[in-house]
């Protein structure tokens, strides 16, 4: 009872309908992430900020790229404290199951060599991440642990696509002074996943209240606000037409 009383103190409260279907669509947006970062590694041809930060961290030190994801972001969630900002259950899975599943896929996929196959990659993967951040966003479980440093900075009366900006530059940097790969990829990731998620995002997101089949009929029609806002802000610190994070 006492942990039950804890867990509800730190988390926010999921949405009351529809947890099985939420759930299940979380956690595929979650390894599908895992497995489009992964990608973009395979690709060597740029990572996004974050990526290029904890790629830099596993250079440095030998831990591996995944691993790095999970410490970051175990790091990153901890900043929410003075922000007074509470992670729901997508949070928490956010931080353990990407880094995770980045792991899996480096250690079973070799890298490509051909510059054709490493294009490839690169293009399946911010496809894949577009696809994956919809889905996770779409679920309605809670933001990723840097997207709700990003609002919950902005909450404070600053701009959110200021706050992104900074923030990002401030990773990329470090990432690429530490190692990281910055490249092509990187540009591309920043160009496209903005619009990506705009686009997928309505036709993915769980209505409350909403039958399933009827929100696969309606996929244009306007969420109920509470969901709205969460995707609105998301959109925005993807950065819109550009930019991202998790």
């Amino acid at each position: 009872m006492k942990l039950g009383r804890i867990a509800r103190w730190l988390f926010s409260p999921p949405p009351a309908d529809r947890r099985a279907r939420r759930m299940s669509q979380l956690l595929l947006g979650l390894v599908l992430y895992g497995v489009s970062d992964a990608m973009l590694v395979l690709g060597g041809l740029g990572l996004d900020p974050w990526d290029v930060l904890h790629q830099g961290l596993a250079r440095r030190t030998g831990i591996p790229i995944g691993t790095w994801t999970i410490i970051v972001g175990a790091a990153v969630l901890l900043m929410w404290i003075p922000l007074r900002q509470r992670p729901g259950v997508g949070t928490a899975c956010n931080v353990v199951v990407i880094g995770t599943v980045i792991d899996v896929v480096l250690a079973a996929v070799p890298a490509p060599h051909a510059l054709p196959l490493r294009w490839a990659s690169l293009l399946a993967g911010v496809a894949l991440n577009g696809v994956a951040t919809a889905c996770y966003i779409g679920a309605g479980l809670g933001p990723g642990p840097r997207d709700g440093l990003m609002t919950g900075i902005a909450r404070r009366g600053h701009s959110l696509r200021l706050v992104r900006t900074c923030i990002e530059m401030s990773v990329l940097a470090t990432g690429w002074l530490l190692g990281g790969t910055v490249g092509i990829g990187t540009v591309l990731y920043a160009v496209s996943i903005g619009p990506l998620a705009h686009l997928l995002l309505p036709r993915l997101a769980i209505r409350a209240g909403t039958h399933p089949a009827r929100a696969l009929e309606e996929p244009t029609r306007a969420p109920a606000e509470p969901l709205d806002s969460r995707i609105h802000c998301s959109v925005t610190a993807l950065g819109g037409p550009a930019g991202g994070a998790v």
